[in-house]
């Protein structure tokens, strides 16, 4: 290829002759055909970038944009027109309102320096925000005169959402009251919460580091190679129960639950392990089965009265209704009795709560004075003196001071010692109300007032009854009456 710039001679206005010079611009046309195709090859790698790239005069004014660029910003920048930033809006970190002349392009721009490290909230059109990080680096010819400046700019959305998210989770292991611990497949321990702290005694500084084997009671140090075993091949170690050791050497059961930990590309490098201390639940579980034994004992002690009341009843009934009335008033005189102890946890009840119980169903329990020291009954007490109760009540009733509009019935308690121990001395004295006659004539309530009850107790009973009222006497050693949170009540 060649051009041939050419000039002609005139003389009076005639044309003389010409000169033609021609120059081969070959290369001329082939470099920059050259140049043009890197410029389209260098668009379309910026334009395939998945990272919004820009550039600027040096003047600050876009000279061009990717699409990437475009979709970061939410809009499309007037090429020419629009000045250093691409983006609708800026914010700086803590959300104050920064002016496109103070963004850090600008500041590139004016500085002749890049800028690094300045975080910056970008606003979209459609009031999206989002946070960014902006990379503006200076272009200088080949002089290093400043001619322009390129910007690439890096959406930190997601790298914000996965920190909130860590330091979320962070915050739920170090606030956890579980022990969450982990470790490397060589059994070294990693990290340590404060859960783990408050279990086993160990500070962090104390135990990050350490084998985790300084956990491991000696007769269970085989447990661990079992464990890295099943982690190793991925397997996740679902919850067990087993015993570890503190600091102070105290053993302690746990529940403990462990998962592989795996890198960023999936490979297993360690386990996570959740650690529950399950004394309260067997301290529990131990007062639970105890219960049970109780409930299991004084219910059977409970079927043996039933079946009693029912075979005296059945004895010394006229018909049918006499002996359903009468075994359904003993059943519910103890269900009054069960009723106190259950509302005290089964601990025990005082002789003034049992007597009112006991009384408060045949009315005119004003009549009634008691008088003695405070005593809390036993259960087995609370059951057998609650029937003897409700055997004098019943006899009242019908024959006695609750029968009538006069008497009185004064119930006193009295510690005395003796050779044997100190003894529980209780008088049931029922005065100036009617005649009296001899209780259910020699029936079950005699029974449960002379023998029964006095034997429940390991202690002795006498019943006398007169023109003018009643008289009980219960003698039963305190071992077997009062209620004691060191000793087992007697069998």
């Amino acid at each position: 290829m060649s051009k041939s710039p050419s000039s002609g001679q005139f003389r009076d206005g005639q044309f003389i002759h010409s000169r033609c010079f021609t120059v081969d611009v070959t290369d001329l046309t082939r470099a920059r055909d050259a140049l043009r195709q890197k410029d389209d090859q260098f668009e379309q790698i910026l334009d395939s970038l998945p990272v919004a790239v820009y550039t600027t005069d040096r003047h600050g004014k876009i000279t061009y944009y990717n699409r990437a660029a475009a979709e970061f910003a939410g809009r499309e920048p007037e090429i020419g027109k629009d000045e250093w930033c691409v983006t609708f809006r800026l914010f700086t970190a803590d959300g104050k309102e920064l002016a496109h002349d103070e963004c850090p392009m600008a500041i590139a721009l004016r500085e002749n320096r890049p800028i690094r490290n300045v975080e910056a909230i970008a606003q979209r059109p459609d009031g999206t925000l989002f946070p960014f990080l902006p990379f503006p680096t200076p272009i200088r010819d080949a002089n290093g005169k400043l001619v322009g400046a390129v910007n690439t700019l890096i959406d930190l959305s997601e790298r914000k959402r996965i920190d909130e998210a860590g330091q979320h989770l962070s915050a739920i292991v170090e606030s956890s009251f579980d022990a969450i611990v982990s470790k490397n497949l060589d059994g070294i321990i990693t990290s340590w919460n404060q859960g783990a702290e408050r279990l086993f005694g160990y500070s962090a500084e104390e135990a990050v580091g350490k084998p985790v084997h300084m956990l491991i009671p000696a007769d269970l140090q085989d447990e661990e190679p079992r464990i890295l075993e099943r982690i190793r091949s991925g397997e996740r170690v679902e919850t067990y129960e087993t015993v570890r050791q503190r600091k102070d050497g105290i053993r302690i059961p746990v529940s403990r639950t462990i998962s592989p930990v795996r890198n960023a590309v999936g490979r297993i490098v360690g386990a996570s392990k959740i650690a529950r201390d399950i004394s309260a639940a067997r301290e529990s579980e131990h007062r639970i089965r105890m219960l049970m034994r109780e409930v299991n004992h004084r219910v059977k002690n409970q079927y043996s009265v039933i079946l009693s009341m029912i075979r005296e009843a059945n004895k010394r009934s006229s018909n049918p209704d006499d002996f359903e009335r009468q075994v359904r008033e003993r059943i519910m005189a103890l269900a009054r009795s069960h009723d106190l102890l259950v509302s005290a946890d089964w601990k025990g009840a005082t002789i003034f709560e049992l007597l009112l119980a006991q009384a408060k169903p045949f009315g005119n329990e004003d009549r009634i004075s008691m008088s003695g020291p405070s005593i809390t009954l036993s259960p087995n007490a609370v059951q057998y003196l609650g029937i003897a109760f409700h055997e004098l009540a019943t006899n009242s009733a019908k024959y006695g001071v609750l029968s009538g509009k006069s008497g009185t019935i004064a119930v006193e308690w009295e510690v005395i010692d003796s050779i044997a121990g100190k003894l529980m001395r209780l008088t049931w004295n029922e005065t100036d109300g009617p005649k009296v006659q001899s209780i259910a004539n020699g029936g079950f309530g005699t029974v449960v007032l002379k023998r029964v009850a006095p034997q429940a107790l390991s202690g002795t009973g006498d019943l006398q009854y007169g023109a003018d009222g009643v008289v009980w006497t219960l003698e039963a050693p305190m071992t077997y009456v009062e209620a004691s949170i060191f000793n087992e009540e007697p069998a």
